[in-house]
């Protein structure tokens, strides 16, 4: 009579295989997942971030300039030290706390936009990587400014 050790050796074999097979795919499923969750914490940080400068600009009121200036003095930083383009900027280490430093892992950064409408106000704001090539959110708000603002000059 022949053994069949052979046999049973093979079949414990595959199955070592497909359950190697079975673990290489649950750890890469596992890897991307947190990738995938990290960058929705990003987001999510940038969103809320976006979103807290939206209101304070719009609380400054008036013509984008002293909206965002207003801001500058609200959120505690600088205007216009950075960049013409964007005179609202505030930087962000990698555990998302405020940095004076310029080494910076996040950006928001915020500029008055023009409206075609009189009485309409609108700024950007945005939040970007330390490359400045990924935009982890952007975020266009307006406000409207009253006819005493627009007579006496303090807006557009």
């Amino acid at each position: 009579m022949k053994s069949k050790a052979p046999l049973l050796l093979m079949e414990q074999m595959v199955m070592l295989l497909v359950f190697a097979l079975a673990a290489a795919l649950c750890l890469q499923a596992f890897v991307n997942s947190d990738g995938s969750s990290s960058r929705s914490e990003q987001r999510d940080r940038a969103v809320t971030l976006c979103q807290e400068a939206a209101e304070v600009i719009r609380h400054g009121g008036g013509d984008p300039e002293h909206a965002l200036s207003r801001a500058a003095e609200l959120l505690d930083t600088a205007y216009g030290g950075y960049s013409e383009a964007y005179p609202l900027q505030i930087n962000y280490n990698a555990d998302w706390t405020r940095s004076e430093d310029r080494n910076y892992a996040y950006c928001l950064r915020a500029c008055g936009l023009e409206s075609d409408v009189l009485g309409l106000c609108k700024a950007l704001v945005k939040v970007t990587d330390s490359t400045d090539t990924r935009i982890l959110f952007e975020l266009e708000v307006a406000w409207q400014v009253t006819e005493v603002e627009i007579d006496d000059g303090t807006a557009e």
